[in-house]
């Protein structure tokens, strides 16, 4: 079942996010009259300090420590209904800064993305790390040293249901799995930077999330997440200076960036896991499900919901053969029996290009969504809008913005498999 376009009436202005949106408003109408819209907005961002930004709901402010183990963390992850948490180093001092209190950042698909290529079968020219590890942690049922993903479309059984039972996936600690973080610890703003700063790392950048540190004691103050944005702005519908651009129509706005042609997709009859191998290969949170022998998009698989090969391995006795659309009906059913709301059991969010980006945001808000896909009048896909896009549709980099803000920061470790 695929949503459609409907706008909601915001309530009044009371709101953290609608009062934040009054004081960018308040800046511009101060701005100097020659500057065009874009550079206006650029202003006002730049002249506002991110610890103005409503703090994260209390489950988003969740940490986990680095002793416990990836069945523990998951455990967190889904009671909290999160996709992520910042890792505490146990071993790192009361007085810590923050680099040395936290060692990264871990999500669903992270873990599931190290379990996998730890099951891939050793290369003739160097030593598992698989067996390695397996050693360390007293053991791993050896069928899961060849149960690698490059064999998805070939190889049966319940993989998952027997890994999160195994010692293995008990006894791996989070800090065990470092390597799979993208930053050490991990990218973070000061409560001084600026929300133009916040803004560009969460588009041109593609952060899905910022942690705001504070430098006094060390700790995180709060997380600023994509959709915390799009809720800010949707928040701010009917101030001017969200009018003078969410008015627009997603066309006027170059909007959706891909074409037909080059968007990611996998077919409903192929494995699902190819999906999520697609994903992690291209560095997207989210894939359209196609029909056989048509265009038409019959339903979403997001990163998300790589969540539920850990949370509900019990549905997944031949998850490697099973179809995206198998999966799909799978899991839909697993949340419908369980009273559990997802954007799996709402269906597929669609609009077309005539819509405005206003609608969009307010769609994009009620509806918990992080992409929504462009159809034309017969259902035929023809694009994606993701909120990063419209994140940079709203800023854009000054020349030499950044300047060495980067410098320290270390990268994705080059042996790192994930």
């Amino acid at each position: 079942m695929m949503g459609t376009m409907e706008g909601s009436p915001r309530s009044g202005l009371s709101s953290p996010e609608a009062k934040l949106g009054m004081r960018v408003e308040d800046l511009w109408d101060i701005m100097e009259p020659q500057l065009s819209p874009t550079e206006k907005l650029n202003a006002c961002f730049e002249s506002i300090p991110v610890s103005a930004f409503p703090p994260a709901p209390s489950n988003q402010a969740i940490e986990i420590k680095s002793d416990a183990s990836l069945g523990e963390a998951v455990q967190i992850l889904a009671q909290h209904k999160i996709l992520s948490a910042p890792v505490v180093d146990v071993d790192a001092p009361e007085d810590a800064s923050w680099i040395d209190r936290y060692i990264g950042i871990v999500e669903f698909a992270g873990i599931v993305f190290w379990l996998l290529c730890q099951s891939e079968p050793p290369s003739p020219r160097s030593p598992s790390s698989a067996t390695a590890l397996a050693a360390a942690t007293n053991g791993v049922n050896a069928e899961f040293e060849f149960l690698g993903p490059e064999s998805a479309a070939s190889t049966n059984g319940n993989f998952f249901e027997a890994l999160t039972s195994s010692d293995f996936y008990k006894n791996t600690k989070v800090r065990d799995i470092s390597g799979s973080f993208r930053w050490a610890p991990f990218l973070a703003l000061q409560t001084s930077n600026s929300f133009l700063t916040m803004l560009l790392l969460l588009s041109k950048y593609k952060m899905k999330s910022v942690p705001v540190v504070d430098l006094g004691d060390g700790k995180i103050e709060n997380i600023i997440t994509q959709s915390a944005v799009i809720h800010m702005l949707a928040e701010c519908a009917g101030l001017q200076w969200f009018e003078s651009w969410g008015t627009k129509r997603l066309s006027e706005l170059g909007l959706p960036v891909m074409t037909p042609n080059r968007l990611i997709k996998v077919h409903e009859d192929e494995p699902v896991l190819q999906a999520f191998k697609l994903m992690r290969k291209k560095r997207i949170g989210g894939i359209p499900v196609i029909e056989k022998g048509s265009s038409r998009a019959v339903g979403n698989i997001s990163l998300r919901d790589v969540q539920f090969l850990l949370t509900a391995p019990e549905i997944y006795h031949d998850y490697r053969s099973i179809t995206a659309k198998n999966f799909l009906t799978a899991v839909r059913s697993y949340l419908e029996k369980n009273h559990e709301n997802c954007p799996l059991v709402t269906g597929m969010i669609t609009c077309k290009r005539d819509h405005t980006m206003k609608e969009l945001i307010q769609l994009l808000d009620s509806e918990k969504v992080h992409r929504i896909y462009v159809v034309d009048n017969d259902g035929n896909l023809e694009g994606v809008i993701t909120l990063r896009d419209i994140i940079s549709k709203l800023v854009h980099e000054p020349r030499g913005y950044f300047g060495d803000f980067f410098d320290g920061v270390l990268p994705l470790p080059q042996n790192s498999r994930v």
